[in-house]
């Protein structure tokens, strides 16, 4: 018996040493490989569940944080710590992330988004719509620092500025902000690439290139996704009033 299957073996042996069956080989180790890379991606993104609320001071982090958890109004003062709480996103609570509202001192937001940016799912950029104009300078600094760290660009969260306290009158539009901090970060970015080297010959500027060498920068060019919303934490009847947060609400079903 066995000698009469060994011719049949031996065939066996000269098919799977064909070219062809080494082919469909190769073709299955890199579907394999494929998505052995997939599920790391996909578990890597799994693990960070936190979104990130930045901005200055007195940009309305704290009582945005505050309306989407419970709704209510509460009066706030400028933090000096971080503060965590689990956002459910969906009705059946099957949903949640994490929301992480930091400290927005200048001598405390970049140890306090250290610490958490690995994390980060997402960003809010909250920005104090009513005084843009004055501080524009001061949160294009900062937002320009978060769009260049390696850890934010290698994980790109998705990002939304939310341009708040539009229930004052003075209040600069969505569009207007997102055109004002284009010109100040590209202006930053001109002004850091041409920043002098070091005695050894590194770059003394920011620690990577923002947008598109040789164009003027906007917002596409990153590797996250950015949005604008109009939002109003206070809402336009004040402490009995509902906050208008829709916008915010309805991106963080997105990126949940």
């Amino acid at each position: 018996m066995a000698g009469g299957l060994e011719p049949h073996l031996e065939a066996l042996r000269r098919e799977l040493r064909g070219p062809a069956v080494l082919s469909v080989l190769i073709a299955l180790i890199a579907v394999a490989i494929t998505f052995l890379i997939w599920r790391f991606v996909q578990g890597r993104r799994s693990s960070r569940k936190a979104v990130l609320l930045l901005g200055l001071c007195d940009a309305g982090k704290t009582l945005l944080f505050a309306r989407l958890l419970s709704g209510r109004y509460r009066d706030t003062q400028t933090s000096i710590t971080d503060s965590s709480a689990v956002y459910r996103v969906s009705q059946d609570k099957s949903t949640n992330v994490t929301l992480i509202d930091l400290p927005g001192h200048e001598s405390l937001r970049l140890q306090f988004l250290e610490r958490f940016k690995a994390a980060a799912r997402a960003i809010v950029f909250v920005v104090d719509s009513v005084a843009f104009q004055r501080e524009v300078k001061d949160v294009a600094e900062f937002l320009y620092q978060v769009l260049v760290d390696s850890t934010v660009l290698r994980n790109a969260p998705a990002l939304l500025i939310a341009c708040n306290k539009q229930d004052v009158t003075m209040a600069k539009s969505a569009k207007l902000i997102q055109q004002q901090l284009e010109k100040e970060l590209n202006t930053l970015r001109v002004t850091r690439s041409a920043a002098p080297t070091s005695l050894d010959g590194s770059a003394t500027g920011g620690p990577a290139q923002l947008g598109k060498k040789g164009k003027d920068f906007d917002f596409s060019q990153l590797p996250m996704k950015v949005e604008f919303v109009e939002c109003s934490a206070r809402g336009s009847k004040g402490e009995e009033g509902e906050a208008d947060l829709e916008g915010i609400e309805k991106w963080l079903v997105k990126v949940a």
